[in-house]
């Protein structure tokens, strides 16, 4: 089993950048794949990105590539979501997720596949 704590969501302005961080304990992350998602009010929780542990292979949402990263740290067992070029549709409460091992693209992408889920933290986007 793991934990999740996300954190660093915040007022920002439109255009600016932002990274959330995800902290996971007691295990190690490298052993479970990582999503982030996100749910604004009243719509469904939407998938972002995702990053499997075991070999640190990436997945994206496709209307978010390029507008998004993921990473992870080994180390430190983080990971993190470096959000750019914000806009004000993009205010949501975002969360990160994480199952155990690495299924690939279409089983990284559904938030149903995911066991373990942080609180979640709060972005708002001014224009």
């Amino acid at each position: 089993q793991v934990r999740l704590v996300e954190t660093g969501g915040r007022l920002v302005e439109a255009g600016e950048s932002l990274r959330l961080s995800c902290a996971a304990s007691p295990r190690a992350v490298s052993g479970y794949t990582v999503g982030w998602f996100r749910r604004a009010p009243w719509n469904e929780r939407e998938f972002l990105a995702a990053i499997a542990g075991p070999d640190s292979t990436t997945y994206y949402a496709d209307s978010k590539e390029g507008q998004v990263t993921i990473s992870m740290d080994h180390a430190d067992n983080m990971v993190y979501l470096q959000m750019n070029s914000l806009k004000p549709e993009d205010s949501a409460t975002y969360y990160c997720a994480a199952y155990l091992g690495s299924n690939g693209s279409a089983w990284s992408r559904r938030k149903e596949k995911y066991d373990y889920w942080g609180p979640g933290t709060r972005v708002t986007v001014s224009s």
